[in-house]
């Protein structure tokens, strides 16, 4: 069963505009391994953690750290959730959370479906 469905897309620029302009968003956004990828990369995990935030609903109080987005070694995108947000996940009874990532044309953007 489909518990929550979420989609974002992020202007890969402009993002690296904002990372550049404030200082310590890409710490409080990302992960310390997350924080070593590539600019367009970054703007698609970025989706991503937006993505999931609609599929849970939005509620206040998640944490950016608490999403991850892991890459197996073939290279599949996984999220990897913990304290607030996995709270909010078994609330809902998510079991299983699905996410594409993709990034071209200066676009980045992510679909993440939740299932139960």
């Amino acid at each position: 069963m489909i518990i929550g469905v979420g989609i974002d897309v992020v202007d890969v620029e402009r993002f690296g505009e904002s990372l550049t302009r404030t200082p310590g968003l890409s710490a409080r956004l990302f992960t310390p391994s997350e924080a070593t990828r590539p600019l367009a990369s970054l703007a698609a995990r970025f989706a991503a953690k937006e993505a999931l935030a609609k599929a849970l609903g939005a509620p206040v109080g998640l944490h950016w750290h608490d999403a991850e987005v892991v890459s197996e070694s073939s290279g599949r995108p996984l999220m990897e959730l913990r304290g607030s947000v996995r709270a909010r996940a078994d609330e809902l009874g998510v079991g299983s959370v699905h996410v594409s990532l993709s990034h071209d044309a200066g676009i980045a953007s992510a679909v993440v479906v939740l299932e139960g």
